[in-house]
Parts: structure tokens; C-alpha cells; sequence
């Protein structure tokens, strides 16, 4: 099964890529990969080639990050042009490729027109000799608008190579990701569990219908993920399919983490009972993890310099602010959540303090707070402790509730207006309005949180809902039984589209296949809705 470059990309705002990105990616990306993939070799014959792909992301009204990949020591090189025939460039001159990243880098660009297609390449350079250079590879992003009345639209989801289902040559891999290119968003939201570092994948798997889902297999994919190499391989895993390749050229993401990065349910001071595991120690696991992480995707503030912390804002234009929150680096231990006292919560208190500072801040009509857990929606932890927010105590905030309490308090208070909570990692699709007069605790402002999930891994039932702050299920979409393969059921992503005329938002909740299974428009300048 060779690569091609899908025909018939939806017009759009951005321009349709031919040309010379589909030329790079078949040129380039080669091969779909097959049941055991050959994965580019580390040799030092010949010229530095990269294979993996590019990716662009963060990306802001003047300024971006492009990620490159080689298969040797190289020298990153990018060019950006305002057309694809890259008659006129700018050249940014980036990293020194090795082994201290696994050859991976990242290149920031700045001083970017806003509003604009910019189109780049990115060519690697033998170290020893700039003369010897491999063929590039080219990818586009469009810059944040700085006029409002340009509108945004973005897509999000998350759940990747869940629960034993990988890549599966069968069904043509991960086939959400072509949708979601062909949709031509501003950009992609990539909600959490982008990998499962603790979910093995078998050679077959026989669904109950007697069917046999095909898995791609690597070395590192065959055990849980314990040293820094094997955390590396888990993220390789996913640029072997071929559809996340040519989605990662065209769509720059807006990426977080949540649990499978490191391990399932895992919080700082974890001490692991689990056999299968040799390193016992959770918070060793989470530093090899986070750097593989930031090896892996293009993130401003895990880039050097950046601070080395995963909760940032992304600003996009005057009608968006992203805020892309670390659910799971500075939480408490995972509990019953009954106690009356809770400074960590599940966000820190010194994440706290900074998401309260920047929402006064924004001016952006609209503000999505990116969140890699659900709020109101109940996900245990074994028979008494809980994962996220909820603890299925309907009365008033107690444990992590009381974190949430506190900000839902402060942007009433403050009038903060045009908040929406987007999320995944409950591997089904719903729409939740909160409401002060259905809710225990009464002090906020109605505002909506919207999931969506799995993009590539098991499907589950929907989760019990908890009545502290009174959420209403408007709308669900969920399997009947516990880790359905995207054989068996659609995989789900969202939509968010911003219009520059009116401001007004739309949320878009869809399955693979083209179907909008539900959609809700909200109305800017409002606290709360």
C-alpha cells in the first residue's frame, strides 16, 4: 500500500495543498506502513533524511514552531515562503540534530505577517559538510488573523492508539486524521493521551464478531514504556501512519498531555504496585515521558527556553485565546476527594494563579479553556478514589471541586466573558451545560463544557455525571460496552468555528464518517450562557 496524496481537498481559507507538498510528502514518507514497518534506519551512508515528517505548532499571529526529524546527526534548515514555489524565501537557520533528542529539533519562527498561508521547507544538512543535503520536505500553516473579522476554526480531540488498537493496514491506519485534514482547520486541538506508554499492542486482537484487528508493531510498542527510549518510541509509533504524516504537514497543532503519556491514572509521588513495571518510581517515569514529549511535539513552552511546563496560553487572533491547562503535573494524589481542604487540587495552586491572571488579561472574545479532564463528569480510580474533578458526591465542593469552585467563582466575579471548556479522555462525544440553579454549589455563571474522543483507540461507555455544579448531559454519543474498536464504532472529534462578523461561536460534535451528530451556537460578550 503506497502513499498518495488524497485527491479532492475541501477549499478553504487555506490553500489546497499540490503541488510541491504533495510531491515532498510522497517522496519523502514513502510507504504506508504495513504489519512490521521499516522504520528509517539510523545510517550514516548517503544524505540525512527525514522521513518522519514535519509539524508546526503553537502557532500565533506572528510566530510558530516547525519540528523536523532526521535519521543521523543533521542540521536543521527552514525556509518559508508566502507561495509554494518558494520564489522569494526567508531562511532560519535551526538546531543541531543528535542523539541527546533522538535527532528530533525544533525551529521557532518569528516575525511572521499575520493572517497569512506561510509555506515552508525544511531541508537537514550534514554537520560536517553543508554541502550534503537531503531532499526537503515542505509543509504549510496559516498565522493567527489580526482582524477579528477573519473568523477561526479549529478542530480537537484526543484518545490515540488506545486500549490495544494501534495502527491497523487493514482499515487504512488512523483514518480520522485524513477527515480532519480534508475539514482544513486553522489548527488542531490535541486534547491529551496523545499516546498509551502503558498499553502494549498485540500482533492481532478477534473482536466479539469474530473479526481480526490487525495491529502495526514496533519493539518499543511490545511492553509498557519505562526508560526514556521507550517513551521515544511510543511517540515514533503514531508518525509511522501515513495519515498523521500528511495531517501533521497541512494542520499545526495545540497539544497537551494527560495520563497514557506516562502511565494510566498516574499523580505525582506515585509509587507503582504494578508488575509489570521494574521502575517503581512514578515521578522518574514522568520526567523521561515529559522529555520524549517535548522531543516529539512542537510546544513553545517545552522548547528551550520556554520554562519547561506544559500549561500556556496560545493566543490566535482577536477573536481566541487557548488555554491549555496541565491537569496532571502538579495534582494532588488521586482519592476519595471528600476532604473539606484542598489547596492542590487538580491543577496546582500556582497553575491556579496563573490561569486567574491571564483570563483577567485576555481580551480574545472568546477563551477555551483546554482541559485534559472532564469537570462534571465522574471517572474513578479503582473502587474508592477518583481521577478527575468529580467524585460522585452531588452535595457541595469538597477535594478537587473546590479548586473548580474557586475559579467558576472568580470569572463571575470578574466578568470574565466567552468562556467554554473543550476535553476528551472519557472515549465518547457529549455536550454539558452547567447551570448555578440545578448545582450544589450556586456561586458561577452557566457556561458549557463539550467532549470529544477517542480520534484513534477504544470506545467506553458514558460516564455518571456529578450534580455539584449542575451539569445537564444535552447531548451523548457512547458505546453500550467497555473498549469498542474503531471497527466496530466511529471515532470522534470536535469542531469550534468563530465567525468574524457576527463572533459568534459553533461547536460541531462529529463522528468519522462526515456526520455533525450535534451542534450549538453561543453568542460572544456574554459571562455566561
Amino acid at each position: 500500500m503506497t502513499y498518495s496524496q488524497p485527491p479532492g481537498s475541501a477549499p478553504g481559507r487555506r490553500t489546497v495543498l499540490r503541488g510541491s507538498l504533495a510531491a515532498s510528502a510522497a517522496l519523502s514518507l514513502g510507504a504506508a506502513p504495513a504489519p512490521a514497518p521499516a522504520a528509517p534506519a539510523q545510517s550514516r551512508s548517503g544524505r540525512p533524511n527525514a522521513g518522519w515528517g514535519v509539524q508546526a505548532g503553537d502557532v500565533t499571529s506572528s510566530s510558530g514552531l516547525v519540528w523536523v526529524r532526521s535519521d543521523r546527526p543533521a542540521r536543521m534548515v527552514v525556509e518559508t515562503s508566502a507561495t509554494e514555489s518558494f520564489r522569494r524565501v526567508h531562511r532560519w537557520h535551526g538546531p543541531l540534530l543528535g542523539p541527546d533528542t533522538d535527532f528530533t529539533g525544533s525551529t521557532a519562527l518569528r516575525g511572521l505577517p499575520a493572517g497569512e498561508q506561510i509555506h515552508y521547507r525544511v531541508t537537514l544538512t550534514d554537520p560536517d559538510d553543508p554541502r550534503r543535503s537531503g531532499e526537503p520536505v515542505y509543509g504549510t500553516f496559516r498565522t493567527a488573523p489580526a482582524r477579528r473579522r477573519d473568523g477561526v476554526r479549529f478542530l480537537w480531540s484526543g484518545d490515540i492508539a488506545g486500549q490495544g488498537w494501534g495502527i491497523n493496514p487493514d482499515i487504512g491506519g488512523f483514518r480520522a486524521y485524513e477527515e480532519m485534514r480534508r475539514l482544513d482547520p486553522d489548527f488542531f486541538l490535541c486534547s491529551g493521551d496523545t499516546v498509551y506508554a502503558d498499553g502494549p499492542l498485540q500482533p492481532r486482537v478477534t473482536l466479539p464478531d469474530g473479526r481480526v484487528w490487525r495491529n502495526v508493531t514496533t519493539e518499543e510498542k511490545s511492553k509498557v514504556a519505562e526508560t526514556l527510549g521507550e517513551y521515544r518510541g511510543n511517540f515514533r509509533y503514531n508518525l509511522l501512519d501515513h495519515n498523521v504524516r500528511a495531517f501533521n504537514a497541512q494542520v499545526p497543532s495545540v497539544v497537551q498531555w494527560d495520563d497514557h503519556e506516562v502511565r494510566n491514572n498516574w499523580y505525582p509521588g506515585q509509587i507503582l504496585d504494578d508488575p509489570r513495571y521494574t521502575e517503581k518510581d512514578v515521578d522518574v517515569l514522568a520526567a523521561r515521558a515529559l522529555r520524549a514529549f517535548g522531543e516529539y511535539f512542537p510546544v513553545s513552552t517545552l522548547a528551550e527556553g520556554g520554562g519547561g511546563r506544559m500549561h500556556r496560553v496560545v493566543r490566535y487572533g482577536p477573536l481566541l485565546d487557548v488555554f491549555v491547562l496541565d491537569m496532571r503535573t502538579h495534582r494532588n494524589a488521586n482519592s476519595p476527594g471528600r476532604q473539606a481542604d484542598d489547596r492542590d487540587g487538580i491543577l496546582g495552586a500556582g497553575q491556579l494563579a496563573w490561569l486567574r491572571r491571564e483570563l483577567a488579561r485576555s481580551r480574545a472574545v472568546w477563551k477555551v479553556l483546554a482541559a485534559d479532564m472532564p469537570l462534571g463528569l465522574v471517572v474513578p480510580d479503582g473502587a474508592t478514589d477518583f481521577e478527575a474533578v468529580a467524585q460522585g458526591d452531588p452535595g457541595v465542593p469538597l477535594g478537587r471541586e473546590l479548586q473548580i469552585a474557586e475559579l467558576l467563582r472568580f470569572v463571575k466575579h470578574r466578568r470574565i466573558t466567552g468562556t467554554l471548556w473543550l476535553t476528551a479522555d472519557v472515549h465518547h462525544t457529549s455536550a454539558q451545560h452547567y447551570a448555578p440553579e440545578r448545582a450544589a454549589f450556586k456561586d458561577f455563571a452557566p457556561f458549557w463544557e463539550f467532549v470529544s474522543g477517542p480520534l484513534a483507540a477504544g470506545g467506553f461507555p458514558a460516564s455518571a455525571l456529578d450534580a455539584t455544579f449542575g451539569p445537564e448531559r444535552v447531548f451523548v454519543r457512547a458505546p453500550e460496552r467497555a473498549n469498542v474498536s474503531p471497527m466496530e464504532s466511529p471515532q470522534y472529534f470536535g469542531e469550534v468555528d468563530i465567525d468574524g462578523g457576527s463572533g459568534e461561536l459553533t461547536v460541531r460534535l462529529r463522528a468519522e464518517g462526515g456526520t455533525v451528530l450535534f451542534s450549538k451556537v453561543l453568542r460572544p460578550g456574554l459571562v455566561g450562557q
